[in-house]
């Protein structure tokens, strides 16, 4: 089974087992749900609220190994975990508490990657926004890929909705005009 599959399957299922609520995002996610590109790591989201962080932070730290001294903190400033899953892939859990995230999750639903490997993801509009709004140059080519696989099928008033607030408070508007653009050109 491909490497990045065994480590989403290996933290998926300490997850399941202590009810955390999460989702994969990122490359997982886009391999899902458009076009397929190389990544090199697991992402994820973990509803976490804040002032719990520490617990979840510790569980993980428990069971998967730091990439970096001072993880603890790193963690805590950062609202991001990086791991190693037992194989050696870098795992990046972003510890999350915003009323979109939680949706994102409750939203999620399972992916057959491979006959023995089912991973939660993000569902496709939920990814877009969360790749519009980082704004990076490989989040907005993602986002192509996801317009271009799933155009007739993505809700865009949703998109929409749950972007706009997230640039508000980023005051970046235009991020959310670019978005509508590339949708309806």
């Amino acid at each position: 089974m491909n490497p990045l599959f065994l480590a989403g399957l290996e933290i998926q299922n300490f997850l399941e087992e202590r009810k955390w609520p999460f989702c994969f995002i990122g490359g997982l996610a886009v391999i899902r749900w458009g076009e397929l590109r190389m990544t090199q790591d697991v992402d994820l989201c973990l509803i976490t609220g804040f002032g719990n962080e520490k617990k979840y932070i510790n569980g993980l730290l428990e069971a998967f190994k730091s990439r970096i001294p001072d993880a603890l903190d790193f963690a805590l400033d950062n609202r991001v975990l990086l791991l190693s899953a037992s194989n050696g892939v870098s795992v990046d859990v972003s510890l999350s508490g915003l009323q979109f995230e939680t949706e994102m999750v409750n939203r999620a639903t399972p992916f057959l990657y491979d006959q023995e490997c089912s991973l939660l993801t993000s569902s496709a509009e939920d990814l877009m926004v969360l790749k519009a709004f980082a704004d990076r140059s490989q989040d907005w080519i993602d986002v192509e890929g996801i317009i271009t696989r799933q155009k007739q099928h993505l809700d865009v008033d949703y998109i929409v909705k749950q972007l706009t607030p997230l640039c508000e408070l980023k005051e970046t508007p235009e991020i959310v005009d670019k978005l509508k653009e590339m949708i309806n050109p």
